[in-house]
């Protein structure tokens, strides 16, 4: 559940801690004095999109946090790394006026859609304007399958629905015209021979710029070389290099290497050195013969290298990718000399992928169509309780061509007097009926979910008198297995509350401030009092309201 909900910076609210209870919180105040602006608060932590314009006038951030408690182990935690310690997690976000974010859970930074399947995890946010999204009916069928539970076989479904729209692309992109199938043929014959005739080698333009980069240079190369080759063998009139000196110092020394170990041992290193200096030598002849070439061979490597560089600009950066690309267009080359064949495999193909996934997609509808009449009656009670007992509710099936979705289309339908036929909801319902289908789908849609408390955001917009007691006695009932948080104008709702929040504006040096404060029982009255009949109650007002709230603690005490 919600303990706490601390508020910076947001929008009218300078700086605010709200602990909330278990069981029914609710949240009243005159139109304007912020209780939205709670509820805008909750969407920011929770990770919602949210814009630089809830930032207070004059303030440079903005900042939420909140504090749950009882959490259980969550899939989106574990992903963070992270658990809830001792069933307590930590949510915080920051808004900055350039618009970046800072956001962390359990103390570790996070991104904002981190935050937000973390969020989706702990709390639901039930809006006002929510009722008008039954109006839209393509989210019927999304509706239906958070009841229905049609997760496996909506998987299994979707990989075949893949598997034959992959086939089908593959057909689409072999079906073409004559005369595009000759334009087709004639690029990739032209680029075929093009890599073809380029005889291309893996690692040929590597060593063929490192040789190109000693022929440029071969003038300077060919001077070091010779220079250090003269000063170990010496030059061709027979004068002697360092190679010979030290033959003839290693001879003079091993004339007499029998006198004693120490010319024995210089011997010895002269002899190495020797050895060492002519190993030196010969490796400088080799490659001052791989330096000689023939006035072409530059030019060549020139040529060649162009031709590379042109290749690469238009099939890949490397001789791998020029490959590569090359056997890509052999291969279309000869699927379009072979489409006939290869669209007659393939029509045979799709006809056994499109029959698996029609299969498939008959399971899935099954499990909707079981989930859908058990969710008509669940919904139906709910509407009885919420004082519609002549209401009809029911769903619809009709079945269309497959998409990701499956074969069904969905629609609710609704007769809102005894004797009228069933019709869209978007055609019958008026604004009060809205709100209270949607908190009856509302409420059966939670008892299959984790989530430990739900947010109601006026859901009374359109409701009053016997039908409002109803929607606070549902909520009280909700309220009974989990937390419930109810920003409200109605007094039945607000009565019915285990914890009741003021929310009231202000003005403090020429500038607006909200407050929200947590009220006891004779501050209740008084606010009942005004929810009923205005800013002065009178006594019988009072007194009004003060049995509202026995009869609502007298209600709830039957609820166990």
């Amino acid at each position: 559940m919600l303990q706490l909900l601390h508020i910076e910076n947001i929008a009218v609210i300078e700086e605010a801690d709200i602990t909330f209870d278990r069981g029914f919180n609710a949240l009243t105040g005159e139109t304007g004095a912020g209780k939205s602006i709670v509820i805008d608060a909750m969407g920011a932590v929770l990770g919602q999109r949210t814009s630089r314009d809830l930032i207070r006038t004059g303030a440079a951030k903005a900042f939420v946090s909140a504090v749950f408690t009882d959490v259980p182990p969550l899939r989106e935690l574990a992903e963070c790394g992270l658990e809830a310690e001792d069933g307590e997690l930590l949510l915080q976000r920051e808004i900055y006026a350039d618009g970046k974010n800072a956001c962390r859970v359990g103390g570790r930074p996070v991104t904002v859609a981190q935050l937000r399947r973390v969020g989706q995890q702990l709390l639901n946010i039930h809006g006002q304007h929510d009722g008008q999204l039954l109006l839209d009916e393509e989210r019927h069928l999304g509706y239906l399958d958070s009841y229905g539970g049609v997760e496996e076989p909506l998987t299994a479904y979707l990989a075949r629905y893949e598997a034959m729209e992959a086939t089908s692309r593959k057909m689409r992109s072999l079906e073409m015209d004559e005369a595009e199938k000759a334009r087709r043929v004639d690029s990739l014959q032209f680029q075929i021979g093009e890599l073809e005739r380029a005889e291309l080698k893996i690692g040929e333009e590597e060593a063929l710029l490192r040789r190109r980069d000693i022929l440029r240079n071969s003038e300077k190369f060919m001077s070091a070389v010779q220079g250090a080759l003269y000063c170990l063998s010496g030059g061709d009139e027979g004068g002697s290099g360092a190679v010979g000196l030290l033959g003839e110092a290693e001879r003079s020394v091993a004339s007499v290497r029998g006198l004693g170990e120490q010319f024995a041992q210089l011997a010895g290193r002269l002899e190495g050195l020797r050895s060492e200096s002519y190993d030196v030598a010969e490796t400088l002849r080799d490659l001052a013969g791989d330096l000689e070439f023939s006035p072409g061979e530059l030019d060549e490597l020139e040529s060649r290298a162009d031709q590379l560089y042109r290749l690469k600009k238009k099939y890949g950066e490397t001789e791998e990718d020029m490959i590569a690309y090359l056997e890509k267009c052999r291969g279309e080359l000869d699927e379009i000399a072979f489409a006939s064949d290869t669209l007659a495999r393939l029509e045979k193909t799709l006809a056994k992928e499109r029959a698996q996934a029609m299969k498939a997609a008959k399971a899935l509808s099954e499990k909707r169509r079981a989930a859908a009449k058990d969710l008509e009656g669940r919904i139906q009670e709910e509407l009885r309780q919420l004082d519609m007992p002549k209401v009809r509710f029911s769903i619809r099936f009709t079945e269309r061509e497959p998409d990701r979705t499956g074969i069904d289309e969905v629609r609710f339908l609704m007769s809102a007097n005894v004797g009228e036929e069933l019709k869209p909801i978007n055609k019958v319902a008026s604004g009060g009926e809205l709100a209270r289908i949607m908190l009856a789908l509302k409420n059966v849609l939670a008892e299959n979910e984790a989530i430990g408390t739900l947010v109601f955001d006026e859901v009374d917009t359109g409701v009053s008198g016997r039908a409002a007691q109803k929607v606070a006695e549902k909520l009280a009932q909700v309220s009974r297995s989990k937390q419930v948080l109810c920003v409200t104008h109605l007094p039945q709702l607000a009565a019915m509350a285990d914890t009741h929040f003021s929310v009231e504006k202000g003005e403090r040096k020429g500038r607006t401030f909200t407050s929200v404060e947590n009220l006891d029982l004779e501050r209740r009255k008084g606010e009942l009092a005004r929810l009923t009949g205005g800013e002065k109650p009178t006594a019988a007002m009072l007194a009004g309201a003060e049995e509202l709230i026995a009869s609502a603690a007298a209600y709830k005490k039957g609820l166990g």
